[in-house]
């Protein structure tokens, strides 16, 4: 769908009519006492939510985890549309830490949220835009919940239930700006080069963000020349192109190999 052009229904507004009652009720009865911690990281969902918090009139402060790798088209729409987010810089870069862990973050060994997202809003009741619709994992999620890493920290997903569609007509019923990049083909706005995005999504940001590109790969060289892959030894322009690939190492070389014979037939 391209938000652009994107026109909703009546029927559409009247369900995120319905919905946005909703939601406003439930902020104003759980009010806590300090306010709401807002995750916000100025993509469509967090600008969703962050505008029901304000609506809402709640006691909040709003909060934007800067990691380091966050394409900066997003950044210079924060700057411009919400100057009043607070920012939160992490310790350590994401490709410092590519150099500590001695590897960059994979599926399955996703540490960079935790450096880089998941340690602000200790001790506080966070407002998020986590929604089921987003994927499998996520549908099993809830509204209200309790960090799996810090007790003390509590979530409010006021949007759990909302679809796509739901968020495309808040947005566009109420004209908020948002991000460029949806208008880019982009589904979803987060880190350049997530480890959780697909390979095809990933190869673009590699494309188009040729600064992160090399970035992450001299990360990774820094990374291996303290400690040499097995398969990859010491190269890490190789490393980078498996990593972004989604293969496994064994397919990743077998068809590499098979590209090579191909060529040499030709």
């Amino acid at each position: 769908m391209n938000p652009q052009t994107f026109v909703p229904t009546n029927l559409q507004i009247v369900r995120v009519k319905q919905l946005f009652d909703e939601a406003i009720d439930i902020l104003q009865e759980y009010e806590p006492p300090e306010g709401y911690y807002v995750a916000f990281s100025g993509g469509k969902d967090s600008i969703v939510i962050y505008d029901l918090v304000k609506r809402s009139g709640v006691k909040h402060d709003v909060h934007f985890s800067k990691t380091s790798v966050d394409p900066p088209q997003l950044l210079q729409f924060i700057k411009e549309h919400y100057p009043e987010v607070e920012w939160d810089r992490p310790e350590l870069t994401m490709f410092q830490l590519i150099e500590k862990m001695k590897m960059p973050p994979t599926s399955n060994c996703r540490y960079c949220c935790k450096y880089l997202k998941e340690r602000y809003g200790s001790g506080r009741l966070v407002v998020t835009g986590i929604r089921k619709k987003e994927s499998y994992r996520r549908s099993q999620r809830n509204m209200f919940e309790i960090s799996k890493t810090d007790k003390s920290k509590r979530f409010i997903n006021i949007i759990i239930e909302w679809s796509d569609i739901d968020v495309w007509t808040y947005i566009k019923y109420l004209d908020l700006p948002f991000p460029s990049l949806y208008s880019e083909s982009y589904q979803r706005i987060g880190c350049v080069l997530c480890c959780m995005e697909s390979p095809k999504q990933r190869k673009r940001d590699a494309e188009m963000f040729p600064i992160h590109k090399k970035a992450y790969v001299n990360a990774i060289q820094r990374a291996l020349n303290i400690k040499p892959s097995k398969h990859f030894g010491t190269n890490a322009e190789t490393y980078f192109e498996w990593w972004i690939s989604g293969k496994s190492v064994k397919k990743y070389f077998g068809l590499k190999e098979q590209t090579t014979i191909n060529f040499e037939e030709v």
